[in-house]
């Protein structure tokens, strides 16, 4: 599993080096935890994709949204 393990970070680096990863953390045991920046849940959808050729794995998504509009929407 190791060789798997290092393609993973091969992947993500250039997505770290164009900014679509905006943080990236290996969790203690296994996994990772990625930030991704993405225009839409097409991309979204592609990079998951993508990592699961790499390594199978189970995804918890949590959409965020920035914290100044989410300051707006209560004022409306």
């Amino acid at each position: 599993m190791t060789p798997k393990r290092k393609d993973y970070w091969r992947w993500l680096s250039p997505l770290q080096q164009d900014g679509t990863c905006k943080g990236a953390w290996a969790r203690a045991g296994r996994g990772a935890v990625i930030l991704f920046d993405v225009a839409d849940n097409g991309v979204l959808h592609r990079l998951l994709n993508e990592w699961a050729e790499i390594i199978p794995a189970h995804f918890d998504v949590y959409p965020l949204i920035d914290t100044d509009q989410a300051k707006a929407f209560l004022d409306r």
